[in-house]
């Protein structure tokens, strides 16, 4: 099979690379760096025969003029992505968002053997709907959606992907959509709970403590591996053409006080954890319902979230807490 993934030198697309790699695929990687990065890892996958890494903005001219049009499989992960990056430049991520699907969905109309483009989508459509509506949490795909204050610049990105559902369905392309549910693990960057709260127990002293914000606000969070490996089998799957689907881990909802103690024993340390104030915007509880994905699928998330977290704080201290030649604070 031939592939390819834009947004990949980022966090799912890298890991989903490696992935598919054990299918026997050649596999491009397009990004623009400009959230990604050409770090270690991605230069070790990089070098293997079959990825090709291509640093290309899609949207500059010719952006996709030079690629093949024999791709079985494209997977749409580039985006405008981040809390930060959302509320700074919310036009920004409605355009760019818009067009780079846009864009993709030209790209995957003129290819000759085209099996799925999947589009990745996020779990904040429901945003608006735990606000305003009786929403059910785990919550299915087809919940119903309400709309949040289009004034809030954080909206911006859920409208982005909102729309880029709906250009999915009327495309006339194969295409199934994918809503990743607190996805975490190794190389996700730092302005993400998970590593920040990692980062944080690994600088606190043993019996030291720890402001954690928004401790009662629960979520269910998603090891890589296991996140890449349903996006793989839904972008196999036959009866996933068209659809809708949540990607997750239904059994690993906690509350945020829950994670940063777990946090602490994967760091090694005793470490009380202190409540601080809830983050204004941020939902109180977020978990899929996985269902309709596992019925498709036939899989399950497999890696405990205590062992997820040590997996993901192993990586992060030799690579960006105790780097080499760097003491142990």
């Amino acid at each position: 099979m031939h592939i390819l993934i834009t947004g990949g030198a980022g966090f799912i697309g890298a890991h989903l690379a490696r992935r598919l790699l054990d299918e026997g695929t050649r596999i491009d990687l397009i990004d623009d760096f400009s959230r990604g990065r050409l770090d270690p890892d991605l230069a070790a996958l990089a070098e293997h025969p079959a990825v090709r890494c291509l640093e290309r903005d899609l949207l500059a001219p010719g952006g996709l003029e030079d690629l093949a049009e024999d791709y079985d499989l494209v997977f749409h992960l580039a985006a405008i992505v981040g809390v930060a990056n959302v509320v700074k430049q919310p036009l920004a991520v409605l355009r760019r968002n818009v067009e780079l699907l846009l864009t993709l969905l030209d790209f995957a109309a003129r290819q000759k053997n085209l099996r799925r483009l999947v589009f990745a989508s996020t779990s904040e459509v429901h945003a608006g709907s735990l606000l305003h509506l009786d929403l059910p949490v785990p919550t299915p795909e087809d919940a119903a959606v309400a709309l949040p204050d289009l004034a809030q610049s954080r909206a911006s990105y859920l409208l982005s992907k909102l729309y880029g559902e709906a250009l999915c369905h009327h495309a006339g392309v194969p295409v199934t959509i994918v809503r990743p549910y607190n996805v975490y693990g190794p190389r996700m960057g730092m302005a993400h709970v998970v590593p920040e709260l990692l980062q944080r127990a690994e600088r606190t002293p043993d019996g030291g403590a720890m402001t954690v914000y928004s401790t009662g606000h629960r979520r269910a969070f998603c090891y890589v591996s296991d996140a890449v490996e349903l996006i793989v089998r839904l972008a196999l799957a036959e009866d996933a053409l068209g659809g809708v689907y949540n990607v997750g881990n239904q059994a690993e909802e906690v509350a945020i006080g829950q994670l940063a103690e777990l946090v602490a024993a994967a760091v090694g340390r005793r470490i009380a954890i202190e409540a601080g104030p809830d983050t204004p915007g941020s939902p109180a509880r977020r978990c899929p319902d996985m269902t309709r994905t596992g019925a498709v699928t036939g899989y399950e998330a497999r890696v405990p979230l205590a062992e997820g977290l040590r997996k993901t704080y192993d990586w992060y201290r030799e690579r960006v807490f105790r780097p080499a030649g760097m003491a142990a604070q």
